[in-house]
């Protein structure tokens, strides 16, 4: 009977002395309530009644996330999200057991600090441009204080920057009127090529119309010098210059009449008209011709 009793004391004893400790996990060992030792994973023993597991501490990397109300030079209401990826050093897994009560708070309350000694020496723009910086201040400020508590900075991550909402309809709207701008100055650069293609278009027309012009008059006068000679060849009378010329300018005034009437993009020209019209024109085309030619003669 009481070697039955020993062995189930004994049972009981060893099943209380086994310690198993997960992947990625440390644990703490005090005996009779002072720091022993340090298991890591695997199976352990410890003496029961005599040790205890004061605590386990993960080795893995944890997330802390740290929103942050700040304001920025320009005196702008901003919010911060702050990520912050940290581990136990398993080398100090003491200080990080004892020396901190709550490593989230503590992280949390150096996160504060330096968020809101760096943001308000930039503007809002500046801090959108710099948050990488921003974040490497965080995890440099944080890695030497951590450090003596047990703890390695990962990273630091600047994960959302928020401004209040009248600040980001203001700033929406600076953007929709820059992108209007740029897309009138484009818009004004295209209506400009235009006008100059339009206008190169023109000039070319024009040229092209003078030039046909130019063929046609010198055509006609070409055959009215041909039907000229034929004439005094026929006649034997002379033909004055002054006579082709008078023929010459009436041929363009009815050529004249006839744009006038075929051309609908013309307004109204009135003229007079009439069973003596032409030969009252070509007596003021005559008498301005003289009258050009009397002043050239003076000058």
């Amino acid at each position: 009977m009481e070697i039955l009793i020993f062995i189930v004391i004994a049972i009981i004893a060893l099943i209380l002395s086994i310690v198993i400790v997960p992947q990625q996990t440390m644990v703490v060992i005090e005996r009779l309530g002072k720091y022993n030792r340090i298991l890591g994973p695997g199976l352990n023993f410890k003496i029961p009644i005599i040790e205890r597991v004061a605590g386990r501490e993960s080795i893995r990397i944890r997330q802390l996330d740290v929103p942050v109300e700040t304001k920025t030079q320009d005196n702008v209401f901003v919010n911060l999200g702050v990520s912050i990826q940290f581990l136990a050093i398993s080398e100090k897994i003491f200080d990080a057991f004892y020396k901190l009560t709550d490593v989230n708070q503590q992280i949390t309350s150096y996160v504060y600090d330096v968020v809101r000694a760096e943001v308000p020496k930039k503007k809002l723009d500046e801090v959108f441009e710099s948050k990488d910086e921003i974040a490497q201040t965080i995890k440099a400020d944080l890695s030497g204080s951590m450090n003596d508590f047990g703890y390695s900075i990962v990273n630091s991550l600047i994960t959302d920057i928020d401004p209040a909402p009248n600040v980001k309809d203001a700033m929406n709207q600076i953007n929709a009127t820059a992108r209007l701008r740029v897309a009138a100055q484009n818009e004004a650069e295209a209506d400009k090529i235009r006008q100059v293609k339009n206008a190169e278009a023109d000039a070319e027309a024009k040229k092209l119309q003078g030039e046909g012009v130019a063929q046609q008059r010198a055509a006609i006068i070409e055959g009215f010098k041909s039907s000229i000679d034929d004439l005094k060849k026929v006649t034997g009378s002379d033909v004055k210059t002054q006579d082709v010329m008078n023929m010459v300018m009436m041929v363009q005034y009815f050529d004249a009449l006839r744009d006038i009437g075929t051309t609908g993009q013309n307004n109204a020209v009135l003229i007079p008209y009439g069973a003596g019209g032409s030969n009252e024109i070509l007596q003021q085309m005559t008498q301005a011709m003289v009258a050009s030619d009397k002043i050239k003669g003076n000058s």
